[in-house]
């Protein structure tokens, strides 16, 4: 299956999606950035697919996923976070030893996991679309360095999910991503 970074992007930002509660999605709209009560502590993951997040987010109907933000982060920020990222599941199919990747995995603050895409229906798409995580010094730089906008898009969201699931194409209401290559 093949491997590919879609997403909304400029000659300077690249537009990434997460779900979080109205606590957390308010004050981050309010402040640019996150606040008090976004956890630095945890992993957070960014996923630049529209449709993968609408899956993974039920659309915005799933517990603490019912505000979705789209924040736009700085380009080689973003390219920085997919260099340095460490695939979060083994695969013999590579150069590196269980052993080397259990290493790099306890050492990394950057985790990449290929995940299946999805169609407006949320199937399973015949190409897989990146999320990546981001602990310790990766989600500070993220937080206090890497986010240049963040824009509730909640009342578009739902506005998608009722005419899709009235039985509407919204097709041409989505982000229009392309194909993004790593510089």
């Amino acid at each position: 299956m093949d491997k590919e970074i879609r997403a909304l992007y400029t000659e300077h930002t690249i537009r990434v999606y997460q779900a979080y509660n109205k606590y957390i999605a308010n004050e981050a709209v309010e402040n640019g950035t996150f606040g008090r009560n976004f956890k630095l502590e945890r992993m957070t993951w960014i996923k630049p697919s529209f449709l993968w997040m609408m899956y993974r987010c039920g659309w915005g109907t799933k517990e603490n996923q019912e505000h979705i933000l789209a924040i736009d982060i700085k380009r080689e920020a973003f390219d920085f976070i997919v260099k340095n990222a460490v695939i979060s599941t083994y695969s013999e199919n590579t150069d590196v030893s269980y052993t080397e990747w259990k290493e790099k995995i306890k050492r990394s603050d950057i985790r990449c996991q290929w995940d299946p895409e999805r169609d407006l229906s949320g199937n399973p798409l015949g190409y897989r679309s990146i999320q990546l995580g981001l602990r310790g010094d990766a989600v500070r730089k993220y937080v206090y360095e890497w986010i240049v906008n963040i824009t509730d898009i909640t009342d578009y969201v739902k506005e998608l999910n009722e005419k899709k699931n009235m039985g509407l194409d919204i097709s041409s209401l989505l982000p229009e991503e392309r194909i993004y290559i790593v510089e």
